[in-house]
């Protein structure tokens, strides 16, 4: 080799590896010592003002405070959480982009959609749940006077055909809530999907159909202005934020139990002491009595699980929701 062609090679191979060294640390996951050491993105992939908006929001500032870092909200509403799912599933590993799925991204979808470009279990590292949400049997008095469940079950039954009710979109929660209601009181009732939660109200605040199952959050104003009534909640346990409504179960209909969870997902390879790392904040955050007080008087009932048992959770909840999807016939729009 020409000494010229030697020494010129002496001379570039240290600054040719010391950039290609660079290069490869920047597309190194994250340490976990030295995270979060700037904001952290939260794929939403529900609107602003939807029921995991609001909850998002009001965990931010805790979540912030624990980790020292900013949290971005970043919306992708589209295909029942799925757009921003896939987004989340192709992130890189770094620690700075996660998503706020639900029991339906997580749950429902593998069922309804028969392709998605991820995997619900290979494809996300769980990271905790947040809240349970309950739904609630919500009617227009104007259109079917029923003052309890079991009144909602006869007035219908005597009326087979007769009544409609909403759902936010086809093979959404509140679409198999009541679908599987239906399917456990024999009744016959016609579904009308709409396009997103406020459409759906506002077709029972108008009289357009007779009722829903929707969060308690998203109707509790409607309730608290007369202009509804809530007959029945669909978990274990009443809940706080209306504690005379009985749950579905005690009200008549026994075993009905349906509700959803909202959670934080990372992608998967996410370095094991960051994915805990933010499991503690999570825990932190929910310990709060004020955070938990805020969340009770929306209808959610605070839950934090280890990251063995988040995953135990999404692959129990993508068993159950398979067979609910696959009984009830649901299909996407």
């Amino acid at each position: 080799m020409p000494k010229a062609l030697s020494a010129l090679l002496a001379v570039l191979l240290p600054v040719v590896l010391s950039a290609l060294s660079s290069v490869l640390s920047s597309v190194q996951p994250a340490r976990a010592e030295e995270w979060p050491a700037k904001p952290i993105t939260v794929l939403m992939g529900f609107p602003a003002g939807s029921g995991v908006d609001v909850v998002a929001r009001l965990l931010q500032p805790s979540l912030e405070q624990s980790l020292g870092q900013r949290l971005v909200l970043d919306y992708k509403a589209g295909a029942g959480g799925n757009v921003a799912s896939e987004v989340v599933a192709n992130a890189r590993p770094d620690g700075y982009t996660f998503l706020l799925g639900t029991a339906a991204t997580h749950g429902v979808n593998p069922a309804l959609y028969p392709r998605l470009g991820f995997d619900v279990e290979a494809d996300f590292t769980p990271i905790s749940t947040l809240v349970d949400v309950s739904n609630v049997l919500t009617v227009n008095p104007q259109v079917i006077d029923a003052t309890s469940v079991r009144d909602f079950i006869a007035r219908v039954k005597a009326a087979p055909g007769k009544y409609n009710y909403a759902s936010t979109g086809n093979g959404t929660g509140t679409h198999l809530a009541f679908a599987e209601f239906n399917a456990k009181a024999g009744l016959d009732m016609v579904h009308v999907p709409y396009r997103g939660g406020p459409d759906a109200i506002q077709a029972v605040l108008k009289g357009d159909v007779c009722c829903i199952f929707n969060q308690v959050q998203t109707v509790l104003q409607h309730w608290r202005a007369g202009k509804v009534r809530l007959l029945g909640v669909t978990t274990r346990k009443r809940v706080a934020a209306i504690p005379d409504v009985p749950t579905i179960d005690e009200a008549g209909l026994p075993g009905s139990e349906s509700y959803t969870w909202f959670a934080i997902f990372g992608p998967k390879g996410l370095d094991g002491a960051i994915a805990a790392k933010l499991n503690a904040a999570i825990k932190t955050a929910l310990d709060d009595p004020e955070t938990r007080r805020k969340l009770a008087e929306l209808g959610n009932t605070p839950r934090w699980e280890t990251l063995e048992q988040f995953r135990a959770t999404v692959r129990r909840d993508r068993a159950k929701w398979a067979e609910v999807v696959k009984a009830v016939g649901a299909k996407v729009d």
